[in-house]
């Protein structure tokens, strides 16, 4: 698992060269944002051994399988880890995929049964450390990003993919759809990534793809071209 250290307190590691999980740095130990593919436990405490800290925390920006792969493994290995998901979310990961009244989307899939229970459940605006909650559904119905109040990074989840460029969740194109096909609500993902956008982060770090620093310029095309294809309900 290669580790590349983004700021001063943030630090990505990835598997297979394209999945991407973040450790950030706070005053009681790291928190861990998403846990990578299954098998990646041992890969990630080790990653926190050369860092130095102990992982006291485990945020989920979603319920997707290559972002809780390997929480049920770390969960038992270090007993008393803190697991904290947005509320919609929580139900996708304990294997219940049925809509709420007003939820239209694709068929729900990648959302693999976790054992593990929360010791929190998450909502907008809620803080976590240095890190504050950002509702952003689109890409699954309670995906959350989460940005750093000490320097207004933002790890973004899979509400953007970098692979191809800066591309929106929801987004289709012929080179590279993968976007569009695992996404469940491309109309909602456009609304998000606006929403994230308006944020003006100073780094933006996804799940899939290298992060990117001063992104602002990008994300309003992204966001444009998300717009283009999943129009606004209510034009402003």
């Amino acid at each position: 698992m290669k580790i590349v250290q983004e700021t001063e307190n943030l630090y990505r590691l990835t598997r297979l060269g394209m999945v991407n999980c973040f450790l950030v740095r706070e005053d009681d130990g790291l928190t861990l944002v998403d846990t990578n593919l299954p098998g990646s436990a041992r890969a990630i405490l080790r990653a926190a051994e050369r860092l130095g800290s102990p992982i006291r925390k485990i945020l989920l920006t979603h319920a997707h399988f290559d972002h809780t792969g390997s929480v049920d493994d770390l969960m038992a290995t270090l007993p008393g880890f803190e697991l904290l998901i947005g509320g919609r979310e929580q139900r996708l990961m304990a294997g219940d995929k049925s809509l709420e009244p007003g939820e239209s989307g694709k068929r729900l899939l990648g959302f693999p049964k976790v054992s593990s229970k929360p010791t929190r459940v998450l909502s907008d605006g809620d803080r976590i450390g240095s890190l504050q909650a950002i509702s952003c559904p689109g890409h699954t119905p309670g995906h959350m990003a989460f940005r750093d109040a000490r320097d207004n990074s933002l790890i973004a989840g899979d509400s953007f993919v970098t692979q191809t460029g800066l591309v929106a969740a929801g987004v289709f194109s012929i080179f590279f759809p993968f976007p569009a096909w695992f996404s469940w609500n491309g109309a909602l993902a456009a609304e998000s990534a606006d929403k994230l956008r308006s944020l003006n982060p100073s780094l933006l770090c996804v799940g899939h793809g290298r992060s990117l620093a001063s992104p602002l310029k990008e994300m309003k095309r992204a966001v444009a071209v998300a717009f283009q294809q999943h129009p606004r309900r209510n034009p402003r």
